[in-house]
């Protein structure tokens, strides 16, 4: 198994700098800047035809393959039930972007009401044949979900 070995060997030699690298010191009062961000607006959108719109902002750097913004909500006491609201395609330029992402449920799968939201920030990479997802943010947010 020469690629295992040297996939072993590899592991073992970044290990021995491990020790030699220096000590973390305290969080200087600069705050760094953040590259990579994605946020749900704490009110989202659900018509009487079942359209439901969920909204935020999106912050990312360059990206090698097609980055989206993705979002699912759910809501009452079967959490376990999400339904997925579109997607909007991202662009990774290192500016502060707005997300709306659209879809329609069976009429009175949501109502109006609270509801939780998950939206995450993910690149589709292409490794080998396949595209592979790798996530650049997630956040999970209580919304109002209101008639509109």
């Amino acid at each position: 198994m020469p690629v295992r070995s040297a996939v072993l060997a590899a592991a073992a030699g970044a290990a021995l700098f491990l020790p030699a690298a220096p000590a973390a010191t305290a969080a200087s009062t600069d705050t760094p800047a953040v590259t990579e961000s994605v946020t749900v607006d704490r009110t989202g959108r659900v018509a009487a035809d079942g359209t439901v719109t969920l909204t935020g902002t999106y912050r990312c750097t360059a990206a090698d393959g097609a980055v989206f913004v993705s979002s699912v909500v759910r809501q009452g006491d079967d959490s376990s039930v999400r339904h997925g609201i579109g997607g909007t395609r991202a662009v990774c330029d290192g500016k502060e972007h707005r997300w709306t992402n659209t879809g329609t449920l069976s009429t009175g799968a949501l109502k109006p009401g609270a509801a939780h939201v998950e939206a995450t920030l993910m690149e589709l990479r292409i490794t080998s044949v396949l595209p592979l997802p790798s996530f650049h943010a997630r956040k999970d947010q209580d919304v109002k979900l209101v008639a509109g």
